[in-house]
């Protein structure tokens, strides 16, 4: 195994509370975001606290906010009446016991979103009060048989109700528009009943703890001239937005990720949310190669760097930070170290982590502004809540 400098371990050097992220060295006073109390990096908890709970439940809300995470992160779907829901996709027969609702299965169709042709039951095609009989389920079982224990014991939750609680927990939101292209097609944008949950929260500001993120470019410009709240361009490591796809716009989001790409995205948005392997790429085997400069040229615009999404399970884990014998059975849902995967998108200055264990992200940031080291795992919370 090929050890880089920048992953081993030592004194990571993390921007202290109080400072804006994404403010590099010489960058002028005012650019990117604003000075804020929250702490450096931001822990996100991905859909909640995901390997615990089923993902976008109060469930997994709750416990991600138990275990120290800054913001929690809904994506948005609509429903037929308009009102904003927190799923996964608006397709719902792996979220959702909807598949055994039998008043339900005329609505089992197919549908074409994003250009891709997808078979099932859809948010869309349901009122709210119709969606509230469904329960949630753990989308990945075989991965998580400990969240898949959750089954049926939670409802669909509004993105009212979620901010609602976030504001009472004392945490921020950082909603995702899913497919906003689409749901704009078919009269049910997403942007404005967005907007008007959070402004009726009093969330209106920069300074506000709310970031909105999109896979898509034009309903980010959009928004920029509609809100002062913090925008957050996302980035695959392959494709393009589907609104450039559309508009015969030959760019990639690889396009996008370099400093022209990067210059264009800090004049509508304030930071940009990307997949791990575009800050460390990886080879065939999962093993890391060298960090890229995308950091460094992000913040050189004033941009956030936020990566997603970090995972507990060896499956998920890189090659280097997978524990156990890979022969052994459960190896692939078994938690690795997740510390130490950590640790070293910390030390490449990542502003912010969406993350499915927000405890052990939590444990490892603050040991490490404390000068510390830390060995938290997923058992720390397993032992505590069981």
């Amino acid at each position: 195994m090929i050890i880089f400098p920048w992953l081993v371990a030592g004194v990571v050097s993390l921007m202290p509370a109080g400072v804006a992220p994404g403010t590099a060295p010489g960058t002028p006073a005012g650019a990117g975001l604003v000075a804020s109390d929250e702490p450096r990096p931001l822990v996100i908890g991905h859909r909640g606290a995901c390997a615990y709970r089923p993902e976008h439940t109060m469930l997994s809300y709750e416990t991600a906010v138990q275990m120290g995470a800054d913001f929690i992160e809904p994506d948005l779907v609509s429903t037929k009446d308009h009102v904003l829901v927190a799923r996964h996709e608006n397709e719902i027969s792996r979220t959702t016991d909807v598949a055994t609702h039998p008043e339900f299965a005329t609505r089992l169709t197919a549908k074409v979103i994003d250009g891709r042709r997808q078979v099932g039951w859809f948010t869309e095609d349901f009122t709210l009060d119709e969606l509230r009989t469904l329960r949630a389920v753990e989308r990945l079982p075989a991965l998580r048989p400990e969240s898949a224990a959750f089954d049926g014991r939670a409802r669909i939750v509004t993105f009212d109700q979620i901010v609602a609680f976030a504001k009472q927990a004392g945490v921020g939101v950082y909603p995702e528009t899913k497919h906003p292209g689409y749901f704009a097609s078919i009269g049910l944008p997403l942007e404005e009943p967005m907007l008007a949950t959070l402004g009726r929260y009093g969330w209106h500001e920069k300074s506000d703890p709310v970031f909105i993120q999109s896979f898509e470019t034009a309903n980010l410009r959009a928004l920029r001239g509609r809100t002062r709240l913090r925008l957050i361009q996302l980035m695959e490591t392959s494709g393009a937005p589907r609104d450039l796809v559309t508009a015969g716009d030959p760019r990639t989001y690889r396009d996008l990720a370099t400093p022209q790409g990067l210059r264009e995205i800090a004049s509508y948005a304030d930071g940009i949310g990307v997949s791990t392997r575009l800050v460390v790429p990886m080879d065939a085997g999962d093993n890391l190669l060298n960090p890229t400069t995308l950091v460094g040229d992000a913040h050189r615009e004033g941009l956030a760097v936020h990566v997603w999404t970090v995972r507990p399970e060896n499956s998920q884990l890189p090659a280097a930070f997978r524990v156990g014998d890979p022969a052994a059975r459960g190896y692939a849902s078994a938690h690795g170290d997740l510390a130490g995967w950590l640790r070293a998108l910390y030390k490449l200055g990542v502003d912010g982590v969406f993350t499915d264990d927000p405890g052990v992200a939590r444990r490892t940031r603050d040991a490490l502004l404390s000068g510390g080291q830390t060995s938290a795992s997923a058992s720390t919370w397993r032992s505590s809540s069981a």
